[in-house]
C-alpha cells in the first residue's frame, strides 16, 4: 500500500464530497504518500433509500463509490475502514439517550473525536500512517512556547469548522492535516475543477447522516420502540404552569423552538425548557429564553493544559452562533461555570460550548444546564 517509505503517509478520510476530494489532491501535489479511506459508519435505513442519489448519505455505496472514483482519478489507493460498531456504541446510542434525557446532542461533534480521529488514527497507524487528513475546514499549529498542539480557525470564517473539533486531544492534533483549512468553498470546488475531480459540483449534505429524512422522531421510536407511547403523555405548559395542550414526545422538541408546538397560546412562545423527569415542555414569551450563564461538563482543553482561574474568553454555544464574550470559570477538573456578558438566546443543554482568544480554540464542552 506505501509506495515509498522515504515519504510521509497520509490516509485522508474521503467521504464522497469536494472537500476531501481536494484535500487529497493537494496532498499528492505536496508530494506526501496518500491512502484514502472511506470510514464505514452506519448501516443504510429504509428512509435513506428513498433519497434521490444525489441526497445520499456519507456512508451509502454511492458516496463511496465516489470517494473511490476520485481515488482513481489520482492514482492513489483506496480502502474501506468499517467503524459501525463504535459508531453505533459512541454516536448513535448516545444520540437516543441525550434525546431521552431530554437535551439536544450534537452528533457530529462525539464522531469527529470518537471515530474520525480516535479510532480512524489508531487504524491509519496500524497501517504504517504517519498521519490523517480531511476536508475540515479548520487549522493546526504548534506552539513551542506552551509545548502544545492548537486547534485555530479557518482562515475562512463563513465556513470555519472548529467548533465541532473541541474534543480532540493532544495526539489526535498531533498527527492531523487540514489541507483545506485556509481556503474558500469557491476556492475548493476551483481546484477540483482544475484537477478534473468527479466531486467538483457535488452539493453539500446538511441533515446528521444517519438521520437522512431528518425525521428524528421515527429514528428514536425505530431504535426504542418501548419509548413510543409513554413520551406522548405529557403536557405543554407555561412558565406560570398553565396547561396549553399536549405534546407528542418531549424528545422531539429543543429549546428555542416555535414552530410546530400544536397549541394556541395567543401570542408567539418558544420551548423553554424540557422536563423529561415530569414529562413536561414549558414554553415563554422570547425574553424568557435568555440566559446569564451556563454550566458545562466534559470539558477538553486544547491550548491549555488545564483551567486554574476565571477568564475571559470568546464563547459559542452553537455551530452558527455569532459568539459574544463571557467569563469561565473552572469548578472542578472537567466542569466550568460560564458568565455570559450579555445574556444569550436559547442556550441548549447537549449542545456545545466552545472557548476562543482570537482565532484560538481553547477548548470546550457540553452544556448540562442554562442559569435564569
Amino acid at each position: 500500500m506505501l509506495k515509498n517509505r522515504s515519504k510521509k503517509t497520509v490516509f485522508v478520510g474521503m467521504s464522497g464530497g469536494v472537500d476531501s476530494s481536494v484535500a487529497a489532491a493537494l496532498l499528492l501535489e505536496q508530494g506526501y504518500n496518500v491512502v484514502g479511506a472511506t470510514l464505514k459508519l452506519w448501516r443504510p435505513s429504509e428512509a435513506e433509500k428513498l433519497l434521490p442519489v444525489n441526497e445520499k448519505g456519507c456512508c451509502s455505496i454511492y458516496a463511496t463509490n465516489d470517494a473511490k472514483f476520485v481515488c482513481e482519478q489520482l492514482g492513489i489507493p483506496h480502502t474501506l475502514f468499517d467503524f459501525r460498531q463504535d459508531f453505533n456504541r459512541w454516536v448513535m446510542d448516545n444520540f437516543v439517550e441525550e434525546y431521552l434525557k431530554g437535551r439536544t446532542p450534537n452528533p457530529c461533534i462525539i464522531c469527529n473525536t470518537k471515530i474520525k480521529w480516535e479510532s480512524f488514527l489508531r487504524k491509519a497507524r496500524s497501517l504504517g500512517g504517519d498521519f490523517i487528513a480531511t476536508g475540515h475546514y479548520a487549522r493546526v499549529d504548534h506552539d513551542s512556547a506552551a509545548n502544545r498542539f492548537r486547534l485555530l480557525k479557518s482562515t475562512n470564517s463563513w465556513k470555519d469548522q472548529s467548533y465541532a473539533l473541541w474534543g480532540l486531544s493532544q495526539d489526535s492534533l498531533a498527527h492531523t492535516i487540514f489541507p483545506v483549512g485556509e481556503l474558500t468553498k469557491e476556492a475548493v470546488r476551483s481546484l477540483a475543477r482544475q484537477f478534473g475531480l468527479k466531486t467538483a459540483e457535488k452539493p453539500e449534505s446538511q441533515e446528521i447522516c444517519f438521520v437522512p429524512d431528518n425525521d428524528y422522531s421515527r429514528f428514536i421510536r425505530d431504535r426504542v420502540p418501548a419509548s413510543a407511547e409513554s413520551l406522548t403523555q405529557g403536557e405543554i405548559r407555561d412558565t406560570g404552569g398553565k396547561v396549553l395542550g399536549k405534546h407528542s414526545g418531549y424528545p422531539f422538541y429543543t429549546i428555542g423552538q416555535r414552530k410546530g408546538l400544536g397549541i394556541a397560546a395567543g401570542e408567539p412562545v418558544y420551548v423553554s425548557e424540557i422536563r423529561p423527569e415530569t414529562n413536561e415542555i414549558i414554553v415563554g414569551r422570547k425574553e424568557e429564553l435568555f440566559r446569564s450563564g451556563l454550566i458545562a461538563g466534559g470539558v477538553n482543553w486544547i491550548a491549555i493544559e488545564k483551567l486554574n482561574a476565571a477568564r475571559r474568553v470568546f464563547v459559542k454555544i452553537r455551530y452558527k452562533d455569532p459568539g459574544s464574550f463571557g467569563r469561565v470559570e473552572p469548578l472542578d477538573e472537567n466542569k466550568v461555570q460560564v458568565t455570559f456578558e450579555k445574556p444569550q438566546r436559547a442556550v441548549t443543554p447537549g449542545q456545545s460550548v466552545v472557548f476562543y482568544e482570537e482565532d484560538v480554540v481553547l477548548g470546550g464542552g457540553v452544556i448540562q444546564e442554562s442559569i435564569p
